[in-house]
């Protein structure tokens, strides 16, 4: 933990001290191998189409026949730093502006309805 790096105190004082349960601290997180077979589908298929992001990945994976919660899904999606760019905009082309039409007279728009 690195608040104890610098400073001497417990293990059980300074988990006391940000409210963190201990047991918390100590657990060593094991991916299991459907995750890993998963998440190596996820990737192929996001580098595959690449303007798919989790949501559409997640309709192919259920059209194969898998059957996976959208919401790991999108936790090993996300776990794989995976994400759809933004698309940057489009210049238009720079057309010569033209000046608002005055009227002549108050209560005249220029246009003729008759």
């Amino acid at each position: 933990m690195k608040m104890r790096a610098g400073v001497d105190i417990s293990e059980r004082r300074a988990c006391g001290l940000i409210e963190l349960a201990r047991s918390t601290m100590r657990r060593v997180v094991v991916e299991s191998a459907p995750n890993q077979q998963l998440q190596a589908k996820i990737i192929d298929l996001a580098q595959q189409r690449r303007r798919f992001g989790y949501r559409r990945i997640h309709d192919l994976l259920r059209r194969d026949g898998v059957q996976v919660n959208h919401k790991r899904i999108y936790r090993l999606y996300s776990e794989a730093n995976l994400s759809v760019r933004r698309r940057r905009r489009r210049k238009l082309v720079a057309a010569d502006r033209q000046a608002l039409y005055q009227p002549a007279r108050p209560m005249r728009c220029g246009v003729s309805i008759l």
